[in-house]
Protein backbone atom coordinates (compact mmCIF):
# COMPACT_ATOMS: atom_id res chain seq x y z
CA UNK A 1 0.00 0.00 0.00
CA UNK A 2 1.24 3.82 -0.55
CA UNK A 3 1.94 6.05 1.79
CA UNK A 4 -0.02 9.21 2.05
CA UNK A 5 1.09 12.33 2.51
CA UNK A 6 -1.51 14.98 3.25
CA UNK A 7 -0.19 18.39 3.03
CA UNK A 8 -3.24 20.75 4.73
CA UNK A 9 -4.39 23.52 7.18
CA UNK A 10 -7.71 25.59 6.75
CA UNK A 11 -5.35 28.67 5.80
CA UNK A 12 -4.50 30.34 1.97
CA UNK A 13 -1.10 31.45 1.63
CA UNK A 14 1.10 29.33 3.65
CA UNK A 15 2.99 27.63 1.09
CA UNK A 16 1.07 24.26 0.70
CA UNK A 17 1.28 23.85 -3.24
CA UNK A 18 5.20 25.09 -3.13
CA UNK A 19 6.11 22.19 -0.22
CA UNK A 20 3.64 19.66 -1.93
CA UNK A 21 5.51 20.24 -5.19
CA UNK A 22 8.98 19.98 -3.65
CA UNK A 23 8.25 16.98 -1.98
CA UNK A 24 6.49 14.95 -4.22
CA UNK A 25 9.27 15.84 -7.22
CA UNK A 26 12.26 15.39 -4.74
CA UNK A 27 10.79 11.95 -3.79
CA UNK A 28 10.32 11.16 -7.60
CA UNK A 29 14.07 12.53 -8.41
CA UNK A 30 15.13 10.17 -5.28
CA UNK A 31 13.46 7.27 -7.37
CA UNK A 32 10.53 6.86 -5.63
CA UNK A 33 7.03 6.38 -8.11
CA UNK A 34 5.07 9.33 -6.54
CA UNK A 35 1.16 9.86 -7.23
CA UNK A 36 -0.29 13.13 -6.64
CA UNK A 37 -3.73 14.62 -6.61
CA UNK A 38 -5.27 18.22 -5.87
CA UNK A 39 -8.39 18.23 -3.30
CA UNK A 40 -8.16 22.70 -4.23
CA UNK A 41 -11.07 21.73 -7.29
CA UNK A 42 -11.33 25.53 -8.02
CA UNK A 43 -7.90 26.93 -7.73
CA UNK A 44 -5.94 24.14 -8.24
CA UNK A 45 -2.44 25.81 -7.60
CA UNK A 46 -0.28 22.54 -7.42
CA UNK A 47 -1.94 21.16 -10.75
CA UNK A 48 -1.43 23.95 -12.71
CA UNK A 49 1.92 23.86 -10.99
CA UNK A 50 2.79 20.05 -12.45
CA UNK A 51 1.22 21.07 -15.17
CA UNK A 52 3.27 23.79 -15.75
CA UNK A 53 6.48 21.31 -15.10
CA UNK A 54 5.36 19.36 -18.34
CA UNK A 55 4.57 22.14 -20.49
CA UNK A 56 8.38 23.05 -19.89
CA UNK A 57 10.14 19.84 -20.32
CA UNK A 58 7.68 19.75 -23.39
CA UNK A 59 9.22 22.83 -25.19
CA UNK A 60 12.39 22.48 -23.79
CA UNK A 61 12.90 18.72 -25.01
CA UNK A 62 13.72 17.68 -20.62
CA UNK A 63 13.07 15.17 -18.98
CA UNK A 64 12.77 15.81 -15.08
CA UNK A 65 11.43 13.64 -12.44
CA UNK A 66 7.59 14.51 -12.12
CA UNK A 67 5.22 12.64 -10.33
CA UNK A 68 2.14 10.88 -11.90
CA UNK A 69 -1.11 13.70 -11.32
CA UNK A 70 -4.27 12.49 -10.91
CA UNK A 71 -7.40 13.92 -11.76
CA UNK A 72 -10.57 13.21 -9.29
CA UNK A 73 -13.11 10.93 -11.73
CA UNK A 74 -16.63 11.91 -12.30
CA UNK A 75 -18.71 9.90 -10.70
CA UNK A 76 -22.47 9.19 -11.46
CA UNK A 77 -24.88 9.96 -8.97
CA UNK A 78 -26.86 6.88 -9.68
CA UNK A 79 -23.68 4.38 -8.79
CA UNK A 80 -24.10 5.65 -5.32
CA UNK A 81 -24.62 3.72 -2.01
CA UNK A 82 -27.69 5.30 -0.13
CA UNK A 83 -26.46 8.48 2.05
CA UNK A 84 -22.68 7.83 0.07
CA UNK A 85 -21.54 11.31 -0.72
CA UNK A 86 -20.01 12.04 -3.19
CA UNK A 87 -17.03 13.64 -2.69
CA UNK A 88 -16.27 10.70 -0.41
CA UNK A 89 -16.62 8.01 -3.86
CA UNK A 90 -14.47 10.50 -6.28
CA UNK A 91 -11.36 10.83 -3.85
CA UNK A 92 -11.69 7.42 -2.84
CA UNK A 93 -12.00 6.09 -6.78
CA UNK A 94 -8.51 8.59 -7.33
CA UNK A 95 -6.20 6.87 -4.38
CA UNK A 96 -8.01 3.20 -5.80
CA UNK A 97 -6.11 3.99 -8.90
CA UNK A 98 -2.90 5.18 -7.77
CA UNK A 99 -2.13 2.85 -4.67
CA UNK A 100 -1.00 -0.16 -6.09
CA UNK A 101 1.52 1.98 -8.50
CA UNK A 102 3.03 4.31 -6.89
CA UNK A 103 5.46 4.30 -3.27
CA UNK A 104 3.65 7.45 -2.46
CA UNK A 105 0.53 9.37 -2.75
CA UNK A 106 0.57 13.20 -1.90
CA UNK A 107 -2.52 14.64 -1.57
CA UNK A 108 -2.54 18.87 -0.95
CA UNK A 109 -5.54 20.20 0.52
CA UNK A 110 -7.49 23.71 -0.15
CA UNK A 111 -6.92 26.54 2.32
CA UNK A 112 -10.66 26.07 3.71
CA UNK A 113 -12.57 23.18 5.33
CA UNK A 114 -14.38 20.97 2.93
CA UNK A 115 -15.55 17.86 2.84
CA UNK A 116 -12.84 16.80 0.35
CA UNK A 117 -9.80 17.75 2.95
CA UNK A 118 -11.69 16.41 5.89
CA UNK A 119 -12.12 12.56 4.63
CA UNK A 120 -7.93 13.27 3.17
CA UNK A 121 -6.53 14.13 6.74
CA UNK A 122 -8.48 11.05 7.90
CA UNK A 123 -6.63 9.20 5.22
CA UNK A 124 -2.79 10.44 6.19
CA UNK A 125 0.00 8.31 7.08
CA UNK A 126 2.05 11.76 7.26
CA UNK A 127 0.43 15.33 8.13
CA UNK A 128 2.26 18.28 7.03
CA UNK A 129 1.04 21.49 8.15
CA UNK A 130 3.24 24.81 6.30
CA UNK A 131 2.12 27.73 8.57
CA UNK A 132 3.43 31.32 8.59
CA UNK A 133 5.87 32.13 11.06
CA UNK A 134 2.75 34.21 12.78
CA UNK A 135 -0.05 34.36 15.55
CA UNK A 136 -2.72 34.81 13.08
CA UNK A 137 -1.50 31.66 11.77
CA UNK A 138 -0.76 29.87 14.88
CA UNK A 139 -5.02 31.21 15.66
CA UNK A 140 -5.51 27.78 13.40
CA UNK A 141 -4.09 25.41 15.97
CA UNK A 142 -5.12 27.08 19.40
CA UNK A 143 -6.43 29.86 21.39
CA UNK A 144 -4.04 31.67 23.48
CA UNK A 145 -4.22 34.12 26.29
CA UNK A 146 -2.55 37.12 24.46
CA UNK A 147 -1.94 38.48 27.82
CA UNK A 148 0.25 35.73 29.68
CA UNK A 149 0.95 33.32 26.57
CA UNK A 150 -1.41 30.35 27.76
CA UNK A 151 -3.10 28.17 25.88
CA UNK A 152 -6.79 28.17 25.94
CA UNK A 153 -7.37 25.25 23.75
CA UNK A 154 -7.28 24.20 20.91
CA UNK A 155 -9.14 25.99 17.89
CA UNK A 156 -10.77 24.58 14.39
CA UNK A 157 -8.21 23.05 12.83
CA UNK A 158 -6.79 21.13 15.56
CA UNK A 159 -9.90 19.77 15.98
CA UNK A 160 -10.48 18.51 12.88
CA UNK A 161 -6.98 16.50 12.68
CA UNK A 162 -8.32 15.74 16.44
CA UNK A 163 -11.40 13.45 14.71
CA UNK A 164 -9.37 12.39 11.86
CA UNK A 165 -7.80 10.18 14.23
CA UNK A 166 -10.44 8.99 15.74
CA UNK A 167 -11.17 7.43 12.55
CA UNK A 168 -7.71 5.82 11.78
CA UNK A 169 -8.19 4.77 15.51
CA UNK A 170 -11.34 2.95 15.04
CA UNK A 171 -10.34 1.65 11.74
CA UNK A 172 -7.27 0.04 13.71
CA UNK A 173 -4.94 2.65 11.47
CA UNK A 174 -1.84 3.14 12.39
CA UNK A 175 -1.76 6.98 14.21
CA UNK A 176 -0.72 10.04 11.97
CA UNK A 177 2.90 11.39 11.84
CA UNK A 178 1.87 15.06 12.09
CA UNK A 179 4.48 17.74 11.76
CA UNK A 180 4.06 21.51 11.85
CA UNK A 181 6.26 23.70 9.57
CA UNK A 182 7.45 27.11 10.51
CA UNK A 183 7.25 28.24 7.28
CA UNK A 184 7.73 31.89 5.25
CA UNK A 185 10.21 32.73 7.93
CA UNK A 186 11.63 36.19 7.49
CA UNK A 187 15.36 37.07 8.80
CA UNK A 188 13.81 39.93 10.63
CA UNK A 189 11.41 40.14 13.78
CA UNK A 190 13.93 37.37 16.05
CA UNK A 191 11.66 38.47 19.25
CA UNK A 192 8.03 37.25 17.65
CA UNK A 193 10.26 34.07 16.22
CA UNK A 194 11.14 33.37 19.69
CA UNK A 195 7.60 33.74 20.94
CA UNK A 196 6.38 31.85 17.95
CA UNK A 197 8.47 28.94 18.89
CA UNK A 198 7.91 28.51 22.46
CA UNK A 199 4.35 28.30 21.55
CA UNK A 200 4.49 25.70 19.23
CA UNK A 201 7.00 24.08 21.40
CA UNK A 202 3.99 24.27 24.22
CA UNK A 203 1.53 23.26 21.87
CA UNK A 204 3.05 20.47 20.12
CA UNK A 205 3.66 18.28 23.70
CA UNK A 206 -0.46 19.21 24.15
CA UNK A 207 -1.97 18.08 20.84
CA UNK A 208 0.99 16.10 19.90
CA UNK A 209 2.51 17.16 16.66
CA UNK A 210 6.13 17.64 15.41
CA UNK A 211 7.69 21.24 14.75
CA UNK A 212 9.89 21.56 12.08
CA UNK A 213 11.53 23.99 9.78
CA UNK A 214 10.11 25.04 6.74
CA UNK A 215 11.18 27.35 3.82
CA UNK A 216 12.36 31.29 4.56
CA UNK A 217 10.82 33.56 2.87
CA UNK A 218 12.58 33.71 -0.95
CA UNK A 219 12.14 35.33 -4.56
CA UNK A 220 13.28 31.85 -5.67
CA UNK A 221 10.03 30.08 -5.05
CA UNK A 222 7.84 32.27 -7.09
CA UNK A 223 10.12 32.53 -10.02
CA UNK A 224 9.97 28.69 -9.83
CA UNK A 225 5.65 28.09 -10.27
CA UNK A 226 5.30 29.94 -14.14
CA UNK A 227 7.65 26.91 -15.20
CA UNK A 228 6.70 24.01 -12.40
CA UNK A 229 10.43 23.96 -11.73
CA UNK A 230 12.04 23.04 -8.34
CA UNK A 231 15.21 23.83 -6.51
CA UNK A 232 16.30 20.44 -7.10
CA UNK A 233 15.91 21.27 -11.20
CA UNK A 234 17.93 24.51 -11.46
CA UNK A 235 21.17 22.69 -12.37
CA UNK A 236 19.34 20.09 -14.66
CA UNK A 237 17.80 23.74 -17.06
CA UNK A 238 21.98 25.03 -16.61
CA UNK A 239 22.09 27.22 -13.95
CA UNK A 240 25.14 27.49 -12.96
CA UNK A 241 27.05 28.91 -9.89
CA UNK A 242 24.15 28.89 -7.55
CA UNK A 243 24.11 32.05 -5.39
CA UNK A 244 23.96 31.82 -1.85
CA UNK A 245 20.17 32.05 -1.08
CA UNK A 246 19.48 29.38 -3.52
CA UNK A 247 21.92 27.09 -1.55
CA UNK A 248 20.42 27.79 1.35
CA UNK A 249 16.99 27.15 -0.09
CA UNK A 250 18.30 23.80 -1.17
CA UNK A 251 19.53 23.25 1.93
CA UNK A 252 15.75 24.22 3.47
CA UNK A 253 14.42 21.50 1.53
CA UNK A 254 17.13 18.68 2.25
CA UNK A 255 16.44 19.28 6.22
CA UNK A 256 13.05 19.31 5.26
CA UNK A 257 12.69 16.06 3.70
CA UNK A 258 15.39 14.08 6.68
CA UNK A 259 12.76 15.60 9.31
CA UNK A 260 9.47 14.24 7.47
CA UNK A 261 11.15 10.68 8.14
CA UNK A 262 8.82 8.71 5.79
CA UNK A 263 9.51 5.52 5.20
CA UNK A 264 12.39 3.83 2.69
CA UNK A 265 13.40 7.37 2.08
CA UNK A 266 17.39 8.14 2.49
CA UNK A 267 18.02 11.77 0.69
CA UNK A 268 20.68 12.08 -1.51
CA UNK A 269 20.68 15.67 -2.65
Amino acid sequence: MAHIIVVGNEKGGAGKSTVSMHVATALSRMGHKVGVLDLDLRQRSFGRYVSNRLGYCARNGLDLATPEYAELPEIDKSQLDPGENIFDRRLSAAVSTLENNVDFILIDCPGSHTRLSQVAHSLADTLITPLNDSFIDFDLLARFDPADGKILGPSIYSEMVWHARQLRAQAGLPPIDWIVLRNRLGAQQMHNKKKMGDALDNLSRRIGFRVAPGFSERVIFRELFPNGLTLLDLKDIGVKGLNLSNVAARQELRDLMNEIRLPGVQVDF
